[in-house]
C-alpha cells in the first residue's frame, strides 16, 4: 500500500513556505506500497515467458520479461476503477491507504498493479502500480510530487532523473515513470540483501522495468505549459512541482514551481500559463490579495512584490505578461531558523536580482 505523506510546504502563500516534514522523517520510499510479505521465488519462474497480465486494456503496456525478472506466474493483476475488477472505493481499502483522496484530487480513473520476479530464484521482486489519470496534467503533477516527495529536491535522497517515458526518476528502491496520462510507481523489495546490495540491485531491475514500460505507455512527452516555461539553466535535477490547478496562493489557477541553485544562492520560479489576459489577471489579483504588496515599475504589464508570512519573510516578486504569470521567490528550505531570525540573506537573491531575472524570463520566447 502507498502510505500517506506530510503536506507539501507551499501552504497558504505559493509554496514558499518551508514544510514542516523534513526529508529526515520522511517514509524512506518516498510514498511508494511497502515490501509485500516474504516469498520464495524457484528458479526458472520465467521460463515459460512469465505470467500474464490479466487485463485486456493495460496488457501492451508491460513487457512479461525483462532483466532476468519476469511477470509472477502465481500472481495476480489487480485492476480498480473504470472497467476494473474493483471499483475506486477498493483503492483506499486495499491500494492507496490514507491516500486515495491525493489521488482523486489529481483525476486518479484508474489502476493496474501486478509483480515481477526473479527468473534466477531470488528474493526480489518488483511491485508495479500504474495509475491512469483524466488527463496528461493530473498524471504529471502527481509524478512531481511523488518525486519532489513535499521537500528540498536539492538534497541526496531526492530520486534522480533517470530516461523513461516523457519523464523518470530513480531512487533507492523506487523508480518513477510519467507518460502522457500515465504515471507507472514501481518498488523493489528483497529482504534478503544489505542495504548497499539493494541499492546497487534494486538500481538495476528498476531502470530495466521502468524503461520498457516508458516505451510501452501512449501518450506524448511534452509537459504541461506552465512547466515547459519554466527555464531550464540552475533548475535542481528534478526539480518542479505542478499542480493541475488550484495552486496555493494563485485561486484556481494551474502552476508549475521550480526549483533553482546558482552557486551559493538558491530560489524559486513560478509559471502560470493561462487561456487568456483575463484569466492571468485573476492570477494576479489573487496574489495582490496578500496584505502589504507593493507594485514594481517597468515590469511585465503589471507586477507587485509581496512579503510571504512565515519565520523566514520570504519575498516574491511576480508579473503579468499577455496570458502569463511569471515570479521569482526566495528558497525558504535554504533558510535555516537561525539565519532567518538574524536576517541573513548570502544566499538568496536580492529584490533587484529577482526583477532583472525575471525581466530575462518575459522576454524569452519558451513556450509561447
Amino acid at each position: 500500500m502507498i502510505n500517506i505523506r506530510c503536506g507539501f510546504g507551499l501552504v497558504a502563500a505559493l509554496g514558499m513556505l518551508a514544510s514542516s516534514c523534513s526529508k529526515d522523517g520522511r517514509s524512506g520510499d518516498n510514498g511508494a506500497p511497502p515490501p509485500p510479505p516474504v516469498q520464495t521465488t524457484k528458479p526458472g519462474a520465467c521460463a515459460d515467458g512469465g505470467g500474464q497480465v490479466g487485463d485486456a486494456i493495460s496488457a501492451s503496456f508491460f513487457p512479461r520479461t525483462v532483466a532476468g525478472y519476469c511477470i509472477d506466474p502465481q500472481g495476480e493483476t489487480r485492476t480498480y476503477g473504470d472497467k476494473g475488477k474493483l471499483d475506486m472505493d477498493a483503492v483506499c481499502t486495499t491500494a492507496f491507504d490514507g491516500e486515495c483522496a491525493v489521488y482523486a484530487q489529481f483525476g486518479l480513473s484508474r489502476l493496474v498493479a501486478l509483480r515481477f520476479v526473479d527468473g534466477g530464484g531470488g528474493a526480489g521482486t518488483v511491485e508495479v502500480y500504474l495509475s491512469r489519470f483524466g488527463g496528461e496534467a493530473g498524471a504529471y503533477g502527481m509524478f512531481t510530487k511523488r518525486v519532489v516527495a513535499d521537500s528540498d529536491p536539492a538534497e541526496p535522497t531526492t530520486p534522480k532523473p533517470l530516461e523513461a517515458g516523457a519523464a523518470g526518476a530513480l531512487g533507492t528502491g523506487r523508480a518513477y515513470v510519467w507518460k502522457g496520462a500515465y504515471l507507472a510507481e514501481l518498488q523493489y523489495n528483497n529482504e534478503e540483501e544489505t542495504p548497499a546490495a539493494l541499492a546497487t540491485s534494486s538500481a538495476r531491475i528498476l531502470a530495466a522495468v521502468a524503461k520498457d514500460i516508458g516505451v510501452r505507455l501512449p501518450g506524448g512527452s511534452q509537459k504541461p505549459a506552465a512547466a515547459e516555461r519554466l527555464p531550464k539553466d540552475h533548475l535542481v535535477p528534478n526539480g518542479v512541482q505542478f499542480y493541475p490547478k488550484d495552486a496555493p496562493g494563485l485561486g484556481s489557477s494551474p502552476a508549475a514551481v521550480g526549483f533553482y541553485k546558482d552557486a551559493a544562492k538558491r530560489y524559486r520560479m513560478i509559471a502560470v500559463v493561462q487561456e487568456d489576459q483575463a484569466s492571468a489577471k485573476e492570477t494576479l489579483k489573487a496574489v495582490r490579495a496578500r496584505p502589504g504588496w507593493l507594485p514594481i515599475p517597468a515590469l511585465g504589464e503589471e507586477a507587485v512584490v509581496v512579503t510571504l508570512p512565515g519565520p523566514a519573510k520570504s519575498e516574491f516578486v511576480v508579473a503579468r505578461q499577455g496570458k502569463e504569470v511569471l515570479g521569482v521567490s526566495d528558497e525558504d528550505f535554504a533558510q535555516k531558523p537561525s539565519e532567518a531570525e538574524a536576517g541573513a540573506s548570502s544566499n538568496r537573491l536580492s529584490k533587484d536580482e529577482k526583477v532583472a531575472l525575471l525581466k530575462k524570463w518575459l522576454t524569452s520566447t519558451a513556450s509561447r
